[in-house]
């Protein structure tokens, strides 16, 4: 289990994120047209994965908007917008964001929070994943991790995009 806090209160999540280093879970995750996407989906990109409690909260908006304009130009990489959110509720905010350059992937029918260790367990969010930043290389090495500490606090954008190289 690791500890973070929402506006300074402490939660649990059922584990810890994998490693630098180790290969990332797999996953079946769901797109905003209903398909399920896994890891190989994306064989040979570098991926981000940007995971966030819900996108009806203002600071996952500014994540999914920040990790769009920075990084989703780059050649080869691919930004995966992670939330227990339905597909539907993702596929309205991204249209009205106009936010086009990730793909946004529900983990409502899915062991993804669990397997990469970010279910809260206690707290208002309690269910719900904690906002975290996973980067992998083109064959699913973790190259770079943050468990953000504080819920109500955006990731570190620019130590994600040095990960890229």
């Amino acid at each position: 289990m690791a500890s973070i806090t929402f506006k300074g209160n402490p939660v649990q999540t059922s584990g810890e994120l994998p490693a630098v280093g180790a290969t990332a879970p797999d996953f079946a995750l769901v797109d905003r047209a209903l398909a399920e996407q896994s890891l190989g989906d994306f064989a040979g990109k570098k991926k981000i994965l940007t995971i966030n409690p819900s996108y009806d909260t203002g600071v996952c908006q500014k994540a999914a908007r920040a990790f769009n304009e920075k990084a989703t130009a780059r050649t080869g990489t691919v930004v995966l917008m992670i939330s227990a959110d339905l597909p539907f509720a993702q596929k309205r905010f991204c249209e009205a964001e106009g936010i086009e350059g990730v793909v946004g992937l529900s983990s409502y029918r899915s062991s993804f929070s669990d397997d990469y260790g970010v279910t809260m367990l206690d707290g208002p969010l309690q269910g719900l994943t904690a906002r975290a930043v996973l980067v992998l290389d083109g064959e699913n090495k973790v190259v770079h991790r943050e468990l953000v500490p504080e819920i109500v606090q955006e990731p570190n954008y620019d130590a994600a995009l040095a990960a890229l190289g």
